[in-house]
């Protein structure tokens, strides 16, 4: 089964997640990337889950009305009929209150079809394909504990595709808490070569630098889902020129790139010695600052998808080379700390998505392509990749986002 991402994207059979909090990075997907996204999701292949759509998105379908599934806060849907097959059920949300609602399973909350974000006195469709069996509507009103309707039984021997059962906060605690270790060890990796980086600068030992720039950059790359989390420290140590007034000459401008611009474009050891100091300190501050800082749940499969989106979007098409034209490398340093989500979530995934080889399949692709660019330690900057190359690699990161993306809504934490 292969959910929606977003109620952004193109609506198209699948359970849908919640619209993610706007990322606080300077990175953050512009609308062109969004785009793209929405491109490649309307692509996935779906079947046996429902999504809500534009009302009258079913019309013209040839079939009959289906049952109008309404609900309050005294009951959920009510008893409904239908056969086995391409369903799509009118939903009627007359709670007064914002709500979501579900087609489970009532044997173990599994779920086939999903309407989230539904406002109060509005109607939605929800298109499912089912199979025989038995089911329920569940219904998530706001201020209002969960409860789900009579049970249903579909008549027949249709082989329907399985629902998800969905993951709760409880679900997730346990990879919050391994991911938040798993930052905290690379944070202090990430301050010991940030102070390297620092003392070659001081010391003048700028091609030392320019070795130690890169070992500490990939480190920050690594830690993947945490972005979000560091606030501020994010735009301080890895915040573009982007927007700055002045734009690469801007005394605002901070961080990895900002040192990066300067190595690879004949500053002195004199120039540097200021930025290199400045992004020792905001690594210092983040590594204290971290402890008490708290993962998002919703995050963590979230991001799953969000490193690569960035990864296609500034780092494959060169916009976030400053200078030293190892935007490949920051490529397979994304690769791996999306290999770290996904090894955190894996026992959650196994069992619910049934293309999670395939995410390993492409992942795997792309970082033997990416990896054959770098010969004798440097790496090929994609300026200079062949056509070839180059289409290969954006082809695989294409393809490794597309069966990504369904993960942010198997793993967002649902009320039950």
């Amino acid at each position: 089964m292969t959910p929606d991402l977003t109620d952004d994207y193109v609506p198209a059979p699948g359970l849908r997640a919640r619209k993610p909090l706007a990322a606080k990075r300077r990175r953050t997907p512009s609308a062109k990337s969004s785009a793209l996204t929405s491109a490649l999701l309307a692509g996935v292949a779906l079947s046996g889950c429902a999504t809500a759509g534009a009302a009258g998105s079913y019309a013209g379908s040839g079939r009959a009305a289906e049952p109008l599934i309404a609900f309050n806060t005294a009951q959920c849907g009510g008893r409904w009929h239908v056969a086995a097959g391409m369903r799509t059920f009118l939903v009627e949300n007359q709670s007064g209150a914002a709500a979501e609602v579900y087609l489970i399973n009532p044997a173990d909350n599994a779920i086939f079809g999903s309407i989230d974000g539904m406002g109060p006195n509005t109607t939605r469709p929800m298109r499912v394909d089912l199979g025989s069996g038995s089911y329920a509507f569940q219904c998530v009103i706001d201020d209002v504990d969960p409860f789900t309707g009579p049970t249903v039984h579909v008549p027949g021997h249709v082989q329907g595709q399985p629902g998800i059962v969905p993951v709760t906060n409880d679900d997730l605690l346990g990879p919050s808490v391994e991911y938040h270790r798993y930052v905290t060890i690379g944070l202090t990796r990430l301050e010991t070569q940030t102070a390297a980086l620092d003392a070659d600068v001081k010391a003048g030992k700028l091609a030392a630098a320019k070795k130690a720039w890169l070992t500490a950059h990939l480190t920050y790359e690594r830690l993947g889902a945490a972005y979000g989390t560091f606030g501020n420290f994010d735009d301080e140590i890895d915040g573009r020129a982007d927007g700055l007034v002045g734009g690469v000459h801007s005394p605002r401008w901070t961080g990895f790139y900002r040192v990066e611009y300067g190595l690879w474009h004949g500053q002195s050891a004199s120039q540097l010695a200021k930025p290199a100091a400045q992004l020792l300190g905001y690594v210092h501050g983040l590594r204290a600052a971290f402890p008490a800082m708290e993962v998002d749940l919703l995050d963590i499969g979230l991001r799953t998808h969000e490193i690569l989106e960035n990864a296609l979007e500034f780092q494959l098409t060169g916009h976030d080379d400053y200078g030293s034209g190892t935007t490949l490398a920051t490529v397979a340093a994304n690769i791996t700390g999306t290999g770290e989500l996904l090894t955190i979530l894996h026992p959650l995934l196994v069992t619910r998505y049934s293309g999670l080889p395939a995410v390993y399949t492409w992942l795997s692709r792309l970082r033997q392509l990416v990896d054959a660019q770098q010969h004798h330690g440097r790496w090929t900057p994609v300026s200079r990749l062949s056509t070839t190359d180059r289409e290969q690699i954006d082809a695989a990161a294409s393809q490794a986002l597309q069966e990504l993306a369904p993960i942010a809504a198997i793993t967002e934490p649902r009320r039950v």
